[in-house]
């Protein structure tokens, strides 16, 4: 399988749709509503935010969607994987593997010290991809603030 991956610009706004359609269907998104297309462009002409996409045959495949968090310790920015995704029926084919592999050669050239991705615990699959793919588990506590608008 031929796999072509890539950072998403501004150039790139159909490619970004199409990768949030796979979020939406890996991640079972339900009701999910399509910001429209100029939030969208905005967002990919920033610099805090990265896309990068794997695709097959002009179709993307699957991503990421990871956030530049600059240091205040050193001048290297730390980047947080918010988002990864390989659609299903691309699932352990080497998809994720060989994206991961590009993000994180894309992180060197680009002097990112670290990326970190968390992943639910009982989402076994995940955790024994990210420690198959070299990631080193740290047990965390997250605490999540909803509701916050008031």
């Amino acid at each position: 399988m031929n796999i072509t991956t890539q950072r998403l610009t501004t150039h790139h706004l159909a490619q970004f749709i199409e990768l949030l359609q796979v979020y939406e269907a890996v991640f079972d998104m339900q009701d999910f509503q399509m910001p429209d297309k100029s939030y969208l462009k905005n967002l990919l002409s920033g610099d805090h935010l990265i896309m990068y996409t794997a695709m097959h045959e002009n179709a993307v495949i699957g991503g990421l969607t990871a956030y530049v968090l600059p240091s205040c310790y050193a001048r290297a920015a730390d980047i947080y994987v918010y988002d990864f995704a390989v659609h299903t029926e691309f699932q352990r084919k080497g998809v994720g593997k060989h994206l991961l592999s590009a993000f994180a050669e894309y992180c060197r050239e680009n002097n990112y010290a670290t990326f970190f991705i968390q992943a639910v615990a009982t989402d076994v699959h995940a955790v024994e991809f990210y420690r198959a793919t070299g990631g080193a588990p740290e047990n965390v506590v997250q605490f999540t603030y909803t509701d916050i608008k008031q």
